[in-house]
């Protein structure tokens, strides 16, 4: 398959139909709407396979707002039983590679993916992807012991330089010593079980072990 310089990007849920005449309310997953949804945008979807709508393009005609929020109005969409056809349908648009958003301080996800994590100057880690929580993102920072979340804000993450390819973490203290101290109980606990078992060392069980084991016969 040839290289493309091009991904997508996830910019809207369609949530619920609205009125008879094929609108659709919208969930928003952009902060520029009005860049996003102009008259003639193109949106690719993510619908079962099983959707009459798999495979297919739509095309927003007019985006309007009600009472503060957004409402799609697509071509060939043209009555609400059309419009629930489509009912949590997720909206995909093309995107550059290396394009960045306009605003200062923003980049999009797939540009952090991959990144070098470092912290005081040393690296602890790649970015593994971005998630989405209702309060804030967290960066998952994948790290020789395991996986990190840190919180995506910029007093935790004061610098990314996707040139430079690094993204620069102030974590509070354990952060990621937590991780490496459980994973150190847990190499020296395996380390006490094998020298236990060269000796003949019977290993402790559990209460609920006992209650499992069956009792001897007499």
């Amino acid at each position: 398959m040839a290289p493309t310089d091009k991904t997508q990007l996830r910019v809207g849920r369609l949530t619920k139909a609205h009125g008879l005449k094929g609108a659709l309310k919208l969930e928003l997953f952009t902060d520029t709407p009005e860049q996003r949804f102009t008259p003639g945008a193109s949106f690719t979807l993510q619908v079962p396979e099983t959707s009459e709508w798999s495979g297919k393009t739509l095309t927003l005609g007019e985006l309007r707002w009600y009472n503060g929020h957004p409402v799609g109005f697509f071509e060939g969409v043209d009555d609400r039983t059309a419009a629930e056809s489509l009912v949590k349908a997720i909206l995909w648009v093309d995107q550059d590679l290396d394009e960045l958003p306009d605003e200062d301080d923003a980049w999009y996800h797939h540009q952090l993916v991959g990144l070098r994590v470092e912290r005081d100057g040393v690296v602890v880690g790649t970015v593994a992807r971005v998630d989405h929580l209702p309060a804030q993102d967290l960066l998952a920072v994948e790290t020789e012991q395991g996986e990190v979340l840190v919180p995506f804000v910029s007093a935790l993450v004061p610098s990314v330089d996707i040139e430079a390819g690094v993204v620069t973490v102030t974590p509070p203290p354990g952060l990621f010593e937590e991780l490496a101290d459980d994973t150190a109980d847990a190499d020296s606990a395996d380390a006490d079980a094998d020298a236990d078992a060269d000796a003949g060392v019977e290993p402790a069980s559990s209460e609920a072990d006992d209650a499992a084991r069956p009792a001897d016969e007499n």
